[in-house]
């Protein structure tokens, strides 16, 4: 096993490994059947579905998830090799009284993809890995199971194709693509989630089904953004993009930025301004800040060249800002920058892939219309500087601009799917990770604290949440009101009455209902 800490950004490549403290592994309890899992079992074998069972050797690495602090016992693993085997998985847990949930990669932070809870049925797509390049259209055909890294690498070399996404090699493509799909090329072409042109789906009754802009339009629009409450995805078509000859990776580690708290206001402050100013910032640029203690580090890309970026674009952006220490800019092929990006190989294994963590996050939404107020950072800093010091774990916070002018992120309708966040500025993600199991609960504390330093800070802020850094710590409600408008969660529960009344498809925070 691997321990596997979720610092998938650029700027991440630029840090040494021994800052990292690594957590030592218990595995999960594995508890006994129920009768509701016993007939599940029975029905799985009667129609030849392959499965590990709680009594399997390979049940214990199989259920181990990626967040190691969220175990969960399902009653059986399904590991489907096609749509007929998943499609006789869900009818068996439906008809046995057991939820499902999809596990495409694994990498969801509350271990939905383990069920969220004991006694579910997980339905592992690792062996649906398939990635075909139609050359003419530029539509790729990707099995559910398939992980970033792995995807990248294919389209590219059967085309020359890039697409929009995550930097970790080893996340799957379902959760990912799905509940959004960030990357450094996001605000050049989009979400992952705005790619996608087609699923095939296997539904709570086990019926097959096409879901296009011309086919279960409703269905469509539901996947992207909540697909996990309506089916599962064994397919998905996804149109890919000419992939850049060259992309610049840049990076300026910025110690000075924490030198104080009044420093890192001032820094943060200068980096919004910068941020909106469409003189300079278009669909071109893309960059993040990873904050941990003493440290400031602002890195991205940009797709325009590299004497544009040092011209024109990097002047600007270090304006008003301390002296980096260091600084790297480079221009990359793009597999390359995709590389450095990743910190390392882009190529997995679909079907051994064994890396995890242990740790807690949470995320902060901020709005473009609502930029962060002085107060806000001032209140973040000072918590940042003041509790951070005396954190229980090593932590960190990811500050990546999503809007700002010329976002192709935002230049989506908010209607257009069920992921319907089309207005946001900066997406945090507050992360504190322990050296050892068991979990320190203080952790949650101080990332919970993170989150509230900026929003009680702003009330007016109308700040929202991402559902791929899920915070398990939401009831179904807040999490709810932090993922969706509330026009877009009420047409989803009106689809789930629809495609799933018996609510099949379950996690702690799917769509219900019962509203």
């Amino acid at each position: 096993m691997k321990i596997l800490l979720s610092y998938s950004y650029a700027f991440l490549a630029f840090l040494p490994l021994s800052v990292f403290a690594l957590p030592s592994l218990e595995g999960p309890v594995l508890k006994p059947l129920t009768a509701r899992a016993v007939s599940l079992v029975d029905c799985l074998a009667g129609k030849n579905v392959p499965v590990s069972l709680l009594s399997s050797s390979s049940f214990p690495e199989l259920a181990e998830p990626y967040n190691l602090r969220l175990a969960y016992t399902p009653a059986a693993i399904a590991l489907p090799t096609t749509p007929k085997h998943v499609s006789d998985a869900v009818t068996c847990a439906s008809t046995s009284g057991i939820k499902v949930q999809a596990k495409s990669g694994g990498h969801s932070y509350a271990s939905h993809s383990s069920g969220g809870k004991d006694g579910s049925l997980v339905v592992d797509l690792r062996y649906f890995h398939d990635v075909v390049l139609d050359t003419a259209t530029g539509v790729a055909r990707v099995g559910g199971g398939v992980r970033l890294g792995n995807l990248a690498t294919a389209i590219h070399n059967q085309g020359k194709r890039a697409l929009p996404h995550g930097t970790c090699p080893g996340v799957g493509i379902g959760g990912h693509f799905t509940n959004g799909g960030y990357g450094l090329d996001s605000r050049l072409w989009g979400l992952a989630l705005d790619t996608i042109v087609g699923m095939e789906v296997i539904l709570a009754d086990g019926k097959f089904v096409n879901a296009t802009p011309s086919s279960n339009l409703d269905l469509f629009y539901a996947l992207r953004g909540a697909a996990s409450s309506f089916g599962i995805i064994t397919t998905f078509y996804l149109q890919t993009q000419p992939a850049p000859d060259t992309v610049v990776n840049f990076a300026f580690s910025i110690p000075d930025a924490r030198r104080s708290t009044t420093a890192a206001v001032g820094a943060f402050s200068r980096l919004q301004e910068f941020a909106l100013n469409a003189s300079v910032v278009n669909r071109q640029l893309a960059f993040g800040v990873y904050l941990a203690p003493g440290t400031f580090t602002l890195s991205g890309t940009y797709f325009d060249g590299i004497e544009n970026f040092k011209n024109k674009v990097m002047p600007e952006m270090l304006r008003g800002l301390p002296a980096p220490s260091t600084s790297t800019v480079v221009p990359l092929g793009w597999l390359e920058s995709l590389t450095r990006q990743a910190g390392g190989p882009l190529l997995v294994s679909e079907t051994e892939y064994d890396e995890h963590d242990t740790f807690f996050a949470k995320s902060v939404v901020t709005q473009e219309a609502r930029p962060l107020t002085q107060r806000a950072l001032e209140s973040f800093f000072t918590y940042a500087d003041n509790e951070g010091s005396r954190s229980p774990s090593p932590w960190f916070s990811i500050i990546n601009l999503y809007g700002g002018p010329d976002s192709q992120i935002n230049a989506v309708p908010a209607s257009a799917s069920a992921y319907d966040d089309r207005t946001s500025l900066w997406v945090f993600q507050n992360y504190g990770f322990n050296s050892q199991l068991p979990f320190d609960p203080a952790i949650v504390t101080f990332v919970d604290g993170l989150n509230t330093a900026v929003t009680s800070a702003q009330p007016d802020g109308d700040f929202r949440g991402y559902a791929n850094y899920v915070d398990p710590s939401l009831s179904a409600a807040e999490a709810h009101r932090l993922y969706y408008l509330p026009q877009t969660y009420r047409k989803l529960v009106g689809l789930k009455r629809k495609y799933d009344p018996r609510e099949v498809f379950w996690n702690p925070q799917a769509v219900m209902v019962g509203y």
